[in-house]
């Protein structure tokens, strides 16, 4: 029975496991405006399962995936485990979810990544929703450095208000997990002029504040972070996924 449904199939030559595993490759690459390589690999044992939607799990690994808000991911790996899916949905380019499931997940972000996402629109636009002073921000040429003993620096030029001559900011903090669902600087250091100091301790207020995971995640999703490490100018998080429903594909 299970070597008739496959051999109809457009995919003929491989196994359902193969043919799960690219629809499921093509949907999450979906969700993103840019992807490098991109390998999902289902585990179904026996193929048979596969027809009543039962998969022993899948892993996913990806890189260089850039979000549709700009902000950009090195690397992530999803090791998902045992969930049943809907297996007609498959042959529609969609991956509907029978039940609700979990994933430990590993990302990475760059130097590099961190920089240019501080200097997307998504995130300059929520940064400039802070007051200082009752005026208004406007940043520009913010920088991210990650530094051999694990902090991180953060330099910004910010014009206050109708100020002619910006406010350069350099902030060197270190990185914790808090309740799992929170990414806090701490530790904080502030360089420069009494006004640079005072006006960077507001930025970090405000983004200690905006670095909420649930603010983050994609729709049907939940992320909880157990550990970040800062090692090689990189930035690595540890952590699990709630996965309630598959992320819709974007259209834009």
């Amino acid at each position: 029975m299970t070597s008739f449904v496959f051999g109809s199939l457009p995919f003929s030559n491989q196994g359902g496991a193969q043919i799960v595993s690219k629809a499921v490759s093509a949907a999450i690459a979906a969700l993103f405006k840019r992807t490098g390589k991109l390998v999902a690999t289902v585990r179904a044992e026996p193929v048979a399962k596969l027809l009543s939607g039962s998969i022993d799990g899948f892993d996913f690994i990806g890189n260089g995936m850039l979000m549709y808000n700009g902000l950009r991911i090195e690397a992530m790996e999803l090791y998902v485990q045992a969930v049943a899916i809907d297996f007609s949905a498959i042959f529609t380019g969609q991956v509907k979810l029978k039940q609700p499931t979990q994933a430990s997940l590993r990302v990475i972000l760059t130097e590099e990544d961190l920089t240019t996402s501080f200097n997307t629109p998504f995130v300059v636009e929520k940064l400039q929703r802070l007051q200082y002073q009752g005026q208004s921000l406007h940043f520009q040429d913010t920088q991210m450095i990650l530094n051999d003993d694990k902090s991180l620096c953060l330099k910004s030029s910010i014009r206050v208000g109708d100020a002619s001559e910006p406010i350069d900011i350099d902030v060197t903090a270190f990185l914790e997990v808090e309740e799992r669902t929170k990414i806090q600087f701490t530790n904080v250091t502030y360089q420069g002029s009494p006004e640079a100091q005072d006006l960077g301790k507001a930025i970090i207020d405000h983004v200690n504040d905006l670095m909420d995971l649930d603010k983050f995640a994609l729709d049907g999703t939940q992320l909880r972070i157990d550990r970040a490490r800062i090692k090689d100018q990189q930035i690595v998080f540890y952590g699990i996924a709630h996965i309630n429903q598959f992320p819709q594909k974007k259209t834009q």
